[in-house]
């Protein structure tokens, strides 16, 4: 089982990136044009996930998304969900997608 990390622990590493570390997660939304380029930033997203076998869980709306990160086998925050919450902010950065 992954450490768990506490919000002192990741908030340099999640320094740059729409993420914030509470209530055991981490969270971050971002806004889109509209809601097919949100999709499209999920699609990337959940391409990414698959690869690292660590899924988010996902709100999607008109012109946003949303991403909540647990390691639900660990009971809260781990590395593997600062690695994802890293490249999340990468993917919605490429995709012109601005935090909420």
């Amino acid at each position: 089982m992954s450490e768990l990390l506490s919000a002192g622990q990741t908030a340099s590493q999640l320094s740059g990136t729409a993420f914030t570390h509470g209530d055991g997660v981490l969270q971050a939304g971002y806004t889109t044009g509209d809601f097919s380029s949100a999709v499209r930033l999920l699609d990337r997203v959940a391409a990414a996930a698959d690869a690292m076998n660590h899924h988010p869980d996902v709100t999607v709306g008109y012109g946003s998304i949303g991403f909540t990160l647990s390691s639900h086998d660990a009971g809260g925050v781990t590395s593997r969900d600062v690695e994802l919450a890293r490249r999340i902010q990468q993917l919605a950065d490429e995709a012109g997608a601005a935090p909420r």
